[in-house]
């Protein structure tokens, strides 16, 4: 332990703690632009400076460890000047357009502008004319805002190992760009959005289609329907008062019917149907001599995306089952034109997601198009849902309780935790023991593959068999779970694995690149556990027990992995090219 003093109060800290966490337990905050839970520190910002006492040396809070017996000063007016000249600064370089900029009032430059009182400028406005990059049609790159705090690159090359982002040229020019100084479509971006989850300012950000989807619900051609995915009712209330992880479903139920939607779906029905599916594909290989192993979940399209591009000698073992949202998309424009009697061709579907790769995924190639059209026509995220909503003039958090249209809408609790890392494999091992040994598991809530430990092992009896399973989340934590694989094969040794599933984002969709922002594991583990309480409520807790996923193999699909199944619900992989032309409607592959 480390005895300190800071401003005059003594403090007790762990060997290691920079100051500026040692400040906060007593109650002082020292402010950082630069710093994000996720992250390392850097001092990139300088805004952090405090000094020790009676020495002029000035040290970076964020990224300098406290020492035995510091005496240190966070706050005296001529700290709090050089603060406010470090922000003077910053703006010089920074476009004042903060009214038509999307983080406008949410916005950590803007807030530490008015804390500091910024009301002039002193110094001359140097701000590089550069173009607005939105090439992938997913993440939009503004790097005339880019304040150069370096979180975007942390986040893409450390965290999600993609690095699509860098910086380009040095000095007064440094500027962020994408990888090569490509545009953003030729870059090896996955477009999983943690880049703008963690940007402090506009200058990277969600490619905005909400005009679209509000043309659409004026046009009285088209019969508009939507489906909210898991992680987006425990997250959106964060916008609106509530509590990060209070569950807002049957609000936004509401909500969505009173935008204008004629039908209101859950993808949590559909993560039901993707369970069936998965673990009857799953059981297939598990029992057979000569199949694949392990299956890798295919739900998250940045990390299809990323093996697509970086690991495509694993697309023997990538389930073929769609998305749960392409899975509901598909049938909207099949089952449900069916059975309300209206033409296919008509119907809008828009989800709602927390995900920006979700954008991408709808066209990324012929299979989305299995209803004879593009079964998901828009995908919003909740950031986009958000400023529907507040352009409505709704008041959300007073809004009744309603609920979905049963028929693509009743999910059990096992569709729900979808949404949180590990909740696709608990989801499945539920399913896939029953369809095994024709008995549920005794506990059904394996907590061997929850929390937030970048990757999880855990070894899960089924009947008489012991499945091997692995759960990583974030990129990053990828290569661990694949290197393991591939040494197994080359070694010609025993798979460590039977069944590995796959998130993106860290935390899973909860911490998804189109969710509320200023996310770090603690809101994190709200969101989770807003998920496994919706689960617990379920009436039903495993999704083979869904009476409407049973009633849609019956009266539609037939059998699981069936023809029927296979030309709506499952799709195919290909080797893509790291640096690669956007891959729109018009290039499909």
């Amino acid at each position: 332990m480390i005895n300190a003093i800071i401003n005059g109060i003594p403090v007790e800290v762990e060997k290691g703690t920079t100051i500026l966490e040692a400040a906060r337990q007593v109650n002082m905050k020292i402010p950082s632009l630069c710093l994000h839970k996720d992250l390392d520190p850097t001092g990139s910002c300088g805004i952090c400076v405090v000094r020790i006492k009676n020495s002029p040396k000035m040290l970076r809070a964020c990224c300098t460890a406290i020492e035995e017996k510091m005496d240190i000063i966070t706050h005296d007016p001529d700290i709090v000047e050089i603060r406010k000249t470090v922000l003077e600064l910053i703006l010089s370089n920074h476009p004042n357009d903060c009214l038509s900029c999307g983080r406008n009032q949410n916005c950590e430059l803007q807030s530490f502008a008015a804390e500091f009182g910024i009301k002039e400028e002193y110094f001359d406005k140097v701000i590089p004319p550069i173009e607005i990059d939105d090439s992938n049609k997913t993440i939009v790159l503004e790097p005339e805002k880019c304040i150069k705090c370096g979180r975007c690159v942390q986040v893409c090359q450390n965290l999600q190992n993609v690095w699509a982002l860098s910086f380009a040229d040095r000095g007064i020019k440094t500027r962020i760009a994408p990888a090569a100084d490509f545009s953003m479509a030729e870059s090896p971006c996955v477009s999983c959005g943690q880049c703008s989850a963690h940007c402090p300012v506009g200058a990277i950000y969600e490619y905005d289609e909400t005009k679209v989807v509000w043309d659409a619900l004026q046009d009285e051609s088209k019969y508009c329907v939507v489906q909210i995915a898991p992680a987006v009712r425990v997250a959106i209330g964060e916008y609106f008062g509530m509590e990060s992880g209070e569950i807002a479903t049957k609000k936004l139920y509401t909500l969505l019917r009173r935008i204008g939607f004629e039908a209101v779906f859950d993808t949590n029905f559909a993560a039901d149907l993707t369970i069936v599916e998965e673990g009857t594909e799953f059981i297939k290989r598990f029992t057979s001599d000569n199949s694949v192993l392990p299956l890798i979940t295919s739900c998250c399209p940045a990390w299809v995306d990323f093996m697509e591009k970086y690991h495509h000698d694993m697309i023997p073992n990538f389930s073929t089952c769609k998305s749960p949202h392409e899975m509901l998309g598909a049938l909207s424009k099949t089952y449900y034109a069916e059975k309300i009697n209206i033409d296919p061709s008509k119907i809008f579907m828009v989800s709602i997601m927390p995900c920006t790769a979700k954008k991408f995924e709808i066209h990324r190639s012929k299979d989305m198009y299995a209803s004879g059209q593009q079964d998901v026509d828009i995908s919003l995220t909740t950031r986009e849902l958000t400023r529907m909503i507040k352009q409505a003039g709704i008041d959300f958090e007073n809004l009744p309780e309603t609920e979905a249209d049963l028929l693509l809408g009743e999910y059990s609790g096992a569709g729900t935790i979808f949404g949180a890392t590990g909740g696709v494999m608990e989801a499945a091992l539920r399913s896939v023991n029953y369809l095994v040994t024709g008995k549920c598991l005794e506990n059904i809530e394996l907590s061997q593959v929850r929390g937030l430990d970048g990757v999880k092992e855990a070894e899960i009896k089924v009947g008489e068999h012991n499945v091997r399973v692995a759960v990583a989340h974030g990129l990053g934590n990828v290569e661990y779970v694949i290197n393991k694989i591939r040494d197994a094969r080359e070694k010609n040794l025993e798979v460590p694995y039977h069944f590995v599933e796959v998130m993106a984002c860290p935390g899973g969709c909860i911490g998804g690149g189109g969710q509320p922002r200023n996310v770090d594991n603690e809101v994190r583990k709200l969101r989770s556990a807003g998920l496994y309480k919706d689960d617990q409520k379920s009436k039903t807790r495993c999704s083979h027990e869904n009476p409407y996923i049973q009633q849609l193999y019956k009266e539609f699909l037939g059998e699981p992995c069936g023809h029927k199944s296979h030309e709506l619900l499952h799709l195919h992989y290909h080797p893509r090219e790291k640096y690669a032309e956007y891959r729109g409607t018009e290039n499909l592959t």
